[in-house]
C-alpha cells in the first residue's frame, strides 16, 4: 500500500501538479503507510522564512487549523467547568460592552453562533491577510478584539447561514482564556499538546501577547497528524467524546457536501481543518485514515496541492475516488 501512494506521490510531483507540497503524513489502521517531506519558500503568518528543507521536526504553520483546535480547547474547557453551555447568550459573557448588549439583535446572540460561525455579523477574508481591507487582519490590529467582531454591523439573521469569520474563533478563544486565566497557547499545551505527547508548538501572537486564535498556530506535520488521530479516537481521553459528537455534528450547511459544526468541517464520511496555503487535516472514520498536509500556496489557489494530495494520491490510491 505504502509503494502505491508513494508512487502516486512521486508522479503528481514529477508532473508538476504539487507546487508548494512541503509535507504530509498518512495514518491508516494505526500505522503510517506515507510520509514525504519537501523543501521550498515559507513563511511564519507574513514574516517570510526563507527556503526552507522540512523535516519531521519542522514547525509549519496551520493557519486556519488553529480555529479546529480552539473548536477542541472550548470543549476540554467546557468539561472543567470554566466555560459556558454553547446555548448562553454570548454577550452576558462580555459584561465590558453593556451598550453592545442594549441592542436587542446583539443580545440574541449565543456561544453556539461563534462556535458554527453563523453569527450574522458584516466580515470580509477575502482581501489578501496582508492587507487591513481582510476583518481578520483589521481584528488583529484593532484595540480590542472583541469589541472589534462584537460592534460589526448585523447583516443577517444569527444561527440562519454560515459566514466563514475568524473573528469568531477569536470571541471562542476569549472566553477560554476569560474562564481559565490563562492565555489560551498556555492552556492549548497543558490540557490538550503535553497530554498528546506534543513537546514543541509554536503560537503567533499580537505585540500584546494575545495569540492569533484564527490562525497562528504552528505544528510539526507529525503533531498535525496526532490532532486528527485525536479525532479518528474519539477524544483519546483528552478531548471529552461527548464534546467531539457535538463538534462533529452537521449544524449548519456550508455547500453540496459540506456542513459545519463546531469550528470542524462535516462530510458524509469525513470531517476535517483547513487553513490558508494548503494546511489540511482530514479524518475519515469509515477508512479508518488520517491525513495531515502542509503546503506553501498562500493567498493562492484554495487548496488546489492539498486537493490533489488528498483525492488523486491518497483517496484513488487505497480505492476511493473522491472526499
Amino acid at each position: 500500500m505504502s509503494d502505491t501512494l508513494t508512487d502516486r506521490l512521486a508522479l503528481a510531483l514529477d508532473q508538476g501538479r504539487l507546487p508548494g507540497l512541503h509535507a504530509v503524513v498518512v495514518l491508516r489502521h494505526g500505522r503510517v503507510i506515507l510520509e514525504h517531506y519537501g523543501e521550498g519558500e515559507d513563511f511564519r503568518l507574513n514574516e517570510p522564512l526563507g527556503r526552507v528543507r522540512f523535516t519531521p521536526d519542522t514547525l509549519h504553520d496551520v493557519r486556519s487549523v488553529t480555529k479546529s483546535v480552539v473548536g477542541l480547547l472550548y470543549g476540554v474547557a467546557l468539561a472543567d467547568g470554566r466555560v459556558p453551555e454553547p446555548r448562553e447568550p454570548l454577550l452576558r459573557h462580555f459584561p465590558e460592552y453593556p451598550d453592545l448588549a442594549e441592542d436587542p439583535r446583539r443580545a440574541a446572540l449565543t456561544v453556539e453562533h461563534a462556535l458554527t460561525m453563523t453569527l450574522g455579523l458584516e466580515w470580509d477574508e477575502s482581501a489578501p491577510y496582508t492587507s487591513a481591507a481582510n476583518s481578520e487582519i483589521a481584528m488583529e490590529l484593532a484595540p480590542d478584539r472583541s469589541r472589534y467582531v462584537l460592534e460589526q454591523r448585523i447583516v443577517d439573521e444569527p444561527g440562519r447561514r454560515w459566514s466563514y469569520c475568524g473573528g469568531a474563533s477569536a470571541l471562542v478563544a476569549r472566553l477560554i482564556e476569560k474562564g481559565t486565566g490563562r492565555a489560551v497557547q498556555d492552556y492549548a499545551r497543558a490540557r490538550l499538546f503535553e497530554p498528546l505527547g506534543i513537546t514543541r508548538f509554536e503560537w503567533s501572537a499580537g505585540e500584546d501577547g494575545v495569540a492569533f486564535a484564527a490562525s497562528g498556530l504552528r505544528l510539526t506535520p507529525r503533531d498535525l497528524l496526532a490532532i486528527g488521530r485525536l479525532v479518528l479516537d474519539g477524544g483519546g481521553g483528552v478531548v471529552p467524546s461527548s464534546w467531539l459528537k457535538a463538534a462533529l455534528h452537521p449544524r449548519v450547511r456550508i455547500d453540496e457536501g459540506r456542513h459545519y459544526g463546531y469550528h470542524w468541517y462535516v462530510g458524509d464520511t469525513w470531517t476535517g481543518g483547513t487553513g490558508n496555503g494548503g494546511q489540511l487535516i482530514h479524518v475519515s472514520p469509515e477508512l479508518d485514515l488520517v491525513v495531515a498536509i502542509n503546503a506553501g500556496q498562500y493567498d493562492g489557489p484554495d487548496r488546489s496541492t492539498a486537493s490533489v494530495v488528498l483525492d488523486e494520491v491518497i483517496l484513488a490510491g487505497i480505492g476511493r475516488r473522491t472526499a
